[in-house]
């Protein structure tokens, strides 16, 4: 397996890291992306005017160019059915079905496969009537009981709402019903306990576990302010080590692939379960995503060691050898601080000079790495292009010295406006002081 030609799809800090960690690996001959950012040419060759949310254009595009494998990293192309397309054309795609995806797509789909897989997750019934989900929402917190509010479809991560009260309530349910998926919403019994991120491979019934991180979705310190698409991440996670990923993998990822499978609609790709672990029922599934998180895979990436192109070939091709054998897990800790645009999540001002945040090349595997996603490049330099803009990850050996290594990097940024927080880990760093 020499010389692999590999395209990521995708354009943003996830895709710059994947493409980032393929054109390491030695097998690897080129890799290409589309569309990629300003800081993506650093690591991979744009192929220009390919849209990753044209199937057809996709198949047609990857079919010329005989790719050895496809990686999709955005959730938008899986739902518009780019891995359908791929497959009919007899391209190897690292990236799951339009009908598999839905385990992302849709949460009232999700909950039924859970329910039937019989995966642990928090009880939930879905609505497409106003009045029917306001009267639920208003006899369940006349019963004491709160609720989490969620979009049913694709959010970018910002489709759910936790509201501390019912006025609050009410209003997120008619904020959701007047989005774009048609009005179908989510009311979500609320549980309480430590969220983290699983990652396992996944390929038909075939499931091996990856990595384990954590990622802050709120905008501003000390979890305040509106969810975001991920403010920042770290891995590994002391507290959620390989043991702890080895029973979600038996009680969440394989029940779900096997269900997949046995319904001939079979998983190949990276499934990621946010998880909450609760005091008296464990850890319980709050969403599955389809593919890599953003700003997770920032993290998680950085600290894999070994063949990343042969363990996403192996996903594709359902050879469980490269999945299981291709990946390691290199020491220290990773830790990823996201600097978003004035304004963001709600109205990012764009267009702005972005400086001091040189995108990490092939070469790159210091202390600090670079990841582009809301970038563009102009004559005079980069500028910023939508709301999230760049990821800096530090590496080292302990939380302590990969916070100092990403917070050097942020503070080298020069971005006016630019929003950032500064608590990423702290609280893990708090909670071990305290344990000592």
């Amino acid at each position: 397996m020499s010389g692999l030609e590999i395209l990521v799809l995708g354009g943003g800090g996830r895709e710059h890291a994947l493409a980032w960690r393929l054109s390491r690996d030695e097998r690897v001959a080129r890799v290409r992306i589309a569309p990629g950012n300003g800081g993506t040419p650093a690591v991979a060759e744009t192929v220009a005017d390919l849209d990753p949310l044209d199937p057809s254009a996709v198949a047609r595009h990857a079919s010329r160019e005989r790719y050895d494998v496809v990686v999709v990293g955005p959730e938008a192309p899986l739902a518009a059915g780019v891995s359908d397309a791929l497959d009919q054309a007899g391209i190897n795609v690292f990236g799951p079905t339009r009908e598999a995806a839905r385990l992302e797509s849709s949460k009232a789909y999700a909950k039924r496969q859970m329910r039937r897989a019989g995966v642990p997750t928090a009880q939930a019934r879905a609505f497409t009537d106003l009045d029917a989900a306001i009267a639920h929402a208003t006899a369940e917190d006349a019963a004491g009981r709160r609720l989490v509010v969620k979009a049913d479809g694709l959010a970018g991560g910002k489709g759910v709402a936790v509201p501390d009260s019912l006025d609050a309530t009410h209003e997120a349910i008619r904020s959701l019903m007047a989005g774009p998926d048609g009005g179908q919403i989510l009311l979500e019994e609320r549980l309480t306990g430590r969220e983290v991120s699983a990652f396992a491979l996944v390929s038909g019934p075939m499931v091996v576990p990856l990595a384990a991180a954590c990622d802050y979705k709120r905008l501003g310190d000390g979890d305040l302010g509106p969810n975001t698409g991920g403010m920042g991440a770290y891995a590994p996670v002391p507290w959620f080590g390989a043991e702890a990923l080895d029973a979600v993998t038996a009680s969440v990822f394989e029940p779900v692939a096997w269900l997949m499978a046995r319904d001939a609609v079979g998983y190949r790709g990276v499934l990621y379960a946010g998880l909450i672990l609760t005091e008296d029922q464990g850890p319980m599934v709050l969403e599955f995503n389809a593919r890599f998180g953003d700003p997770e895979a920032q993290v998680v990436l950085p600290m894999l060691e070994g063949d990343l192109a042969a363990a996403l070939l192996g996903v594709a091709t359902g050879d469980r050898g490269a999945m299981e054998g291709s990946l390691g897990t290199r020491r220290g800790t990773a830790v990823g601080v996201v600097v978003a645009s004035e304004g963001y999540p709600d109205a990012p001002v764009t267009a702005r000079s972005l400086d001091g945040a040189e995108p990490s090349s092939s070469a790159d595997d210091g202390e600090l790495l670079v990841f582009h996603a809301a970038t563009q490049r102009t004559p005079s330099g980069y500028e910023t292009s939508g709301g999230r803009v760049v990821t800096f990850v530090g590496r080292g050996s302990d939380l302590v010295a990969a916070r100092e290594a990403a917070y050097r990097g942020v503070a080298a940024c020069e971005l006016v406006g630019g929003q950032y927080r500064s608590d990423i880990a702290e609280r893990e760093l708090a909670d071990q002081s305290e344990s000592v």
